[in-house]
């Protein structure tokens, strides 16, 4: 009956482990955070590459999706860029008035918006050449591979379990492309700052090209120095990269390629969502100190 709690403090307890799948996975980095003094068992914190194959429907598909979800073909008069758009569930305003809304299915995002907002957009309804054409034209400036970056605690783990978020404590295998098999637990996107502190490790920012992927993909939010927030925000439906409270030094970042936008008759600053954006951000933070 000792078995269990012997093999999590081992750090080889697998019961429930899943194992992660990509194309690729790379250790960048690697730190010890705990060694147990009886034993000199190690507790490491990894950050660690990985390389997906894109998912990435072509126009056909999309047409018969669009069959049979009785989808609106629709093409962004301003961007260009074709979307599928289908029913999907409502949700209610404050005043307990129903609000109908629609899924705009995109080449490698999904997002739902009212469907007066749709309709008020630049997204136009279009004949099946028009989509195609539009979402043809995109699909090939796609990245065929996407790259990302996990986060895990691996090693004898049970001196430092109420250090780790008790909401996600799954553990997870994997194995690098050297052949390297790593076991231990995945600190998500809004636990990662914590963690690292708690860990011992708050004075190791994250890079610019992981901070862009997960404001952009986990809403992560990061507090800069000079008291600026990166955040993600939306404008007419499109995700932005927003630097908050940062416009006293606009025409500094400006000059790093940023830029501003008036909106609702304050001004707001954003890094450009593009293949910059991480040389940007790193710029920003350099302004920032």
């Amino acid at each position: 009956m000792f078995i269990f709690p012997r093999a999590i403090a081992a750090g080889v307890y697998e019961m429930g482990v899943e194992t992660l799948r990509a194309e690729r996975f790379t250790v960048q980095s690697q730190e010890a955070v705990y060694t147990h003094p009886a034993t000199g068992s190690v507790t490491n914190y990894l950050k660690i590459e990985r390389t997906q194959k894109n998912n990435i429907r072509t126009a056909d598909e999309m047409l018969e999706f669009a069959s049979m979800y009785q989808g609106k073909l629709m093409v962004n008069t301003k961007s260009g860029h074709a979307a599928v758009s289908i029913p999907t569930h409502s949700i209610y305003d404050a005043d307990g008035g129903v609000v109908p809304r629609v899924l705009l299915v995109r080449p490698q995002k999904e997002i739902r918006i009212p469907v007066k907002d749709l309709e008020s957009s630049t997204w136009k309804a279009v004949c099946v050449d028009a989509f195609v054409a539009g979402w043809s034209k995109e699909v090939d400036t796609l990245p065929k591979f996407t790259t990302d970056y996990l986060h895990l605690v691996t090693g004898i783990l049970l001196p430092i379990w109420k250090i780790l978020p008790q909401h996600n404590s799954r553990v997870f295998r994997l194995q690098t492309s050297n052949g390297q098999k790593i076991l231990g637990q995945v600190v998500n996107a809004h636990d990662i700052q914590t963690v690292r502190e708690q860990l011992g490790l708050r004075n190791q920012l994250l890079s610019p090209e992981e901070l862009v992927k997960l404001v952009l993909n986990e809403r992560y939010t990061q507090q800069l120095p000079g008291g600026v927030t990166l955040r993600r925000s939306f404008v007419a439906n499109e995700p932005r990269i927003e630097l908050v409270n940062a416009i006293s030094l606009a025409e500094r970042l400006l000059a790093v390629g940023c830029f501003t936008e008036i909106i609702n008759w304050q001004k707001r600053l954003f890094i450009p969502v593009s293949d910059k954006a991480s040389a940007i951000l790193a710029a920003v933070i350099e302004i920032l100190g």
